[in-house]
């Protein structure tokens, strides 16, 4: 029973990351979707470990968009990387109310490239559809509560 629940709720934000990824990216260019490849590349041009393969969703590129076929970057510092936090529920305040989980590779992400990444809290509720960028420095000012929670897989 809990097996079929956990997994219910993770299709279930999988569905709404998907849908938020499709807002974002119609709605505005600058917000790039990269394939495996790329973030493979794009780790390796920032130096950052591989580990943190999974710790972002999209990113954006100074003087790129995603209507581009390809995209060379040379510079690191026009790399931003952004990690989606998505919910259906209505907030006329984006981000004021939201509940979200993240993953210690998130914020230690988020500390090691300060200004280069940033937390993307995206409102799905069709009276408050939107999106708001925000640092980990902004996202630590507006936390209210903050609780570990431990994933663990036992041995087969």
């Amino acid at each position: 029973m809990a097996r079929k629940h956990s997994y219910t709720i993770t299709h279930s934000n999988n569905t709404s990351e998907k849908e938020a990824i499709h807002f974002l990216t119609s709605t505005e260019s600058s917000f790039i979707y990269p394939d495996k490849e790329s973030r493979k590349r794009i780790l390796e041009l920032m130096e950052i470990d591989k580990k943190f393969s999974r710790a972002f969703d999209l990113v954006q590129v100074e003087g790129h968009n995603s209507l581009e076929n390809v995209i060379k970057v040379e510079e690191k510092s026009k790399i931003t990387l952004i990690e989606l936090k998505t919910t259906k529920k209505k907030l006329p305040n984006n981000p004021r109310g939201f509940f979200f989980g993240a993953t210690e590779n998130e914020f230690d992400l988020a500390r090691l490239m300060g200004r280069q990444f940033k937390f993307c809290f995206v409102s799905l509720h069709p009276e408050s559809l939107g999106y708001k960028l925000l640092t980990l420095e902004a996202l630590e000012s507006i936390i209210r509560t903050k609780r570990i929670q431990y994933q663990i897989n036992l041995k087969a």
